[in-house]
């Protein structure tokens, strides 16, 4: 018989069919499996975005502990500060330059951006340091390589690992202080005169930061001087020198008192400032923002910023205060000071009416004193000026800026 090709053959037919639901079969499994893939895909990255976010929320953490005073401002390049998962009484036991804070968040709610225990996971801040962790990277910007180890204001790094089932996301993030625009005239600035007497020293000179208590009690050269090393910057800067003694009066010595800097000294000068801001370059706001509420009377603690008035009329000059003890950071006094022997302090004492500087006090920053009648300096009081000491002691509190950021695996 002939073959027909019109002719159709079931045969064939039956075949074409089969392959046809055959491949409607593996079209069908791929889709599921690719809605899958994709639904699979789409947790991780959920979980990606929130271990991020969490991560980022214990950077925050870490900022306002730096900014609370939490994490030490030492100047120790071994200092390192861990924020633990745990309630106070609970944060385990660290070495002798580690310090274990509890974790600040609310107990019983806790985002998991540290752990309970110490491991590579938990929250952490250094200073930013070179490779043996002997100099603290600084953040300077009038200088031509901001970030160096000579000026400026330390860098602090956090690492904090955000963590959502079995992802974990981890950042570095350098962070330093706001920069303040000091603008000092001397060791001491006064707009009077100034009765310097006794084996009192000041020295304009810029010291650092590291500077021990007592150093230049007997003058710069020598051992305890502040300038015994010179080669090794024990303990001048070698930059930004200044007077010893700025005056808008006369400058009367006695006895075996003596000043030094870049001039020694300059008298009879005009352009004092009109308040504590001018020397920190800011507004009246800004300043009062970063010394906080006015206190009537001196507190226990003088290693913060403090502002003292005794009836809340700026620049009234009607207060009178008695500092003695150790503190640091910025004291403006709205009225009359007197510093006794004893007294030990880094960073800036600002005066709105008069001073007397007794005995063997000892400030490393500045002094500056507007003044009604004259300047008392007498006994062994010591004021050597500090750049850095100024910067870094009153930027407690001030607004936080991130220099780096960069994401790491662990």
């Amino acid at each position: 018989m002939r073959h027909d090709p019109c002719r159709n053959d079931s045969g064939s037919a039956l075949v074409i069919a089969m392959l046809v639901i055959l491949m409607l079969s593996v079209v069908g499994a791929i889709i599921v499996m690719s809605s899958t893939v994709q639904t699979r895909l789409s947790g991780v990255d959920q979980r990606r975005g929130k271990a991020l976010d969490l991560a980022e929320a214990g950077v925050s953490e870490a900022v306002s502990r730096i900014r609370s005073g939490d994490v030490p401002g030492n100047n120790n390049p071994r200092m390192v500060t861990q924020i633990f998962l745990a309630n106070a009484g609970s944060v385990p036991v660290l070495g002798p330059d580690s310090t274990g804070l509890a974790t600040a968040q609310p107990a019983g709610n806790w985002l998991k951006y540290s752990t309970a225990t110490r491991g590579p996971s938990t929250l952490t801040v250094r200073y930013k340091t070179d490779v043996s962790r002997s100099s603290i990277f600084k953040y300077d910007v009038t200088q031509t390589l901001p970030i160096q180890t000579a000026s400026g204001l330390p860098i602090y790094e956090i690492t904090s690992t955000g963590t959502v089932g079995n992802v974990s996301r981890t950042l570095v993030v350098d962070v330093v202080a706001e920069p303040i625009n000091i603008s000092m005239k001397g060791a001491l600035a006064t707009n009077v005169g100034v009765k310097f007497t006794g084996n009192a020293f000041a020295c304009g000179f810029n010291h650092r930061i590291d500077t021990p208590y007592g150093t230049g009690v007997i003058g710069r050269t020598g051992v305890g001087g502040c300038n015994e090393d010179p080669p090794a910057h024990h303990w001048e800067v070698g930059s930004d020198d200044l007077t010893g003694i700025w005056s808008g009066g006369t400058i009367n010595s006695d006895g075996a008192s003596s000043r030094d800097g870049n001039p020694p000294e300059l008298s009879g000068q005009t352009g004092f400032y009109t308040g504590p801001w001018d020397a920190l370059g800011m507004s009246q706001a800004q300043f009062f923002a970063l010394t906080g509420p006015r206190q009537s009377s001196l507190p226990a603690d003088l290693d913060d910023n403090i502002y003292l008035d005794n009836n809340g009329v700026t620049q009234d000059l009607s207060g009178s205060y008695t500092v003695h003890g150790t503190g640091s950071g910025l004291l403006y006094v709205d009225g009359d000071l007197t510093i006794n022997s004893g007294f030990t302090y880094r960073g800036l004492v600002y005066v709105e009416g008069d001073v007397k500087l007794n005995g063997d006090a000892w400030i490393l920053g500045a002094l500056i004193v507007k003044g009604v009648t004259q300047v008392k300096f007498n006994g062994g009081a010591t004021i050597l000026y500090s750049l850095d000491t100024i910067r870094q002691t009153i930027s407690r509190g001030s607004r936080m800026n991130s220099v780096a950021w960069h994401e790491v695996d662990l």
